[in-house]
Parts: structure tokens; C-alpha cells; sequence
């Protein structure tokens, strides 16, 4: 059975850059464009993992993650932010919300795929 992954970004850009990385390989892949619908999308599908934006509209990604790590029905799916912000405290604060891995922007397609494959 194919792994879901929730991709949430609001930059149309970075969810084709994402999507391209995960093309071709056996993923069931739904997408978010803000942090009230990335919820929404982990209740309905149950995502393996989550590659989530920090940097969003409504809801932030610490504050996504941190809803999904704390919800019975979605604390199982693995979390990966993925964001511009690379300070050292950005990256504590994201693994403090729950995240399992913290990978930022811009990312390489490999560096993607790998941190994916870790994760599942």
C-alpha cells in the first residue's frame, strides 16, 4: 500500500519543486496551502508524513505542526518542516513543536527525497 503525504506551502513554486521530487515514485501525494486546510487535509487522509512550510497564511507551520503532533488522529504522521528560516533557534523551536527532521530552503530534489525516505 502507497504511503500519503501532505505537501503544505503557499508558494505555488515550491509545491511543484516538491512535487517534482516525488514524481514518479509510489507516494499518494494531497496538498495544503495554508495551515487551517493542512489540518483539515491530515484529519481526512491520515498523511504518513508531512512535508510542511513554517511560513504560512493563518495557521504557521510550528503551530500546524504542533496540532498534528497533539491530535490523536494525526500524532502517527511523521513531520518535516521545510523552510527558509535556517537559524539554529528556528530549527529548536520547529523539532520543540514535534517535528522529526527540519530541512530548509532551497532544498536539493535528493536532499528531499532522502530526508522522505528516512522518515517512512
Amino acid at each position: 500500500m502507497s504511503k500519503t503525504i501532505l505537501l503544505v506551502d503557499d508558494s505555488p513554486n515550491q509545491m511543484k519543486l516538491m512535487q517534482a521530487a516525488l514524481a514518479g515514485l509510489d507516494y499518494n501525494i494531497i496538498t495544503a496551502e495554508d495551515g487551517d486546510q493542512a489540518i483539515v487535509q491530515a484529519m481526512q487522509h491520515r498523511p504518513d508524513l508531512v512535508l510542511l512550510d513554517v511560513v504560512l497564511p493563518k495557521k504557521n507551520g510550528f503551530q500546524v505542526c504542533r496540532q498534528l503532533k497533539t491530535t490523536v488522529e494525526t500524532s502517527g504522521a511523521k513531520v518535516i518542516l521545510v523552510s527558509s528560516k535556517n537559524q539554529p533557534s528556528d530549527r529548536f523551536w520547529g523539532m520543540k513543536q514535534g517535528a522529526d527532521e527540519y530541512l530548509t530552503k532551497p532544498f536539493e530534489a535528493q536532499d528531499l527525497l532522502a530526508t522522505v525516505q528516512r522518515s517512512l
